[in-house]
């Protein structure tokens, strides 16, 4: 007969694996791990003070969801061109103005007041020059409706498709102008959600992934024609 005295330990390792998991993942989404960064399993396993297996289990999943790529030297940033970009915003743009209707229809007090609080902390962010502050609270406002949205399956795959856009924000929502789209966004959307208005929600939700992406991809042109003429000042010259 097995002894029931074993049962637990499962359970255990799986938390483990979960909490290594959870940490690396907040990590990546706010800015934590650089492009040129590589993630080796028994470094972090040491930091964290945990064994390796759970730490290894963790970068797989985030792998396997595309948030890290293996190498032969540990685990890496996946490096996302222009067209992955153009790929991942294409598929928001196609799941998140439908859960943004359901959300409306579904939302609640609790987390009406947590958008409130993640549009007031943007604000802040913006005035205080704060761009990792802003992507923050742009997060907090992203989970704040999702968490309204009774697909688990919808919202867990829209989580994961931002958060691969959010990994390379950093650079981009540098910009004033940026921000100042988003925020605008985030009040539109705020103020239908307040209402429960279904289809405002929607319609709202597709001209800010629209907004976004524009936004998004004149601040990367920018960003990397400045860092062209920098590494080549030459050819930048007239």
């Amino acid at each position: 007969m097995t002894s029931t005295s074993n049962k637990p330990r499962p359970i255990r390792a799986q938390s483990l694996r979960t909490q290594v998991y959870d940490t690396l993942r907040e990590r990546i989404q706010q800015g934590g791990v650089n492009s040129s960064d590589r993630l080796v399993d028994l470094e972090i396993a040491s930091e964290l003070g945990v064994s390796r297996m759970p730490v290894r289990e963790a970068l797989l999943q985030l792998t396997h969801e595309g948030y890290l790529v293996g190498t032969t030297r540990g685990f890496m940033l996946p490096n996302l061109t222009h067209d992955d970009m153009r790929e991942i915003f294409e598929v928001r743009k196609l799941l998140e103005p439908r859960a943004a209707a359901m959300a409306a229809r579904d939302i609640g007090q609790e987390q009406l007041l947590t958008l409130a609080l993640a549009r007031k902390q943007a604000e802040q962010a913006h005035q205080n020059a704060n761009p990792a502050e802003f992507i923050l609270a742009n997060s907090n406002f992203r989970q704040g409706w999702l968490d309204a949205v009774a697909n688990g399956r919808l919202a867990d795959t829209i989580n994961r498709f931002a958060d691969h856009v959010q990994t390379v924000r950093f650079g981009t929502l540098q910009s004033a102008a940026t921000q100042e789209i988003v925020l605008a966004g985030l009040d539109s959307l705020l103020s239908a959600f307040q209402r429960h208005d279904v289809l405002q929600a929607q319609e709202r939700m597709e001209r800010f992934l629209i907004n976004a992406e524009d936004a998004f991809f004149r601040a990367w042109d920018a960003r990397h024609a400045t860092e062209k003429a920098a590494a080549d000042p030459e050819k930048s010259r007239p």
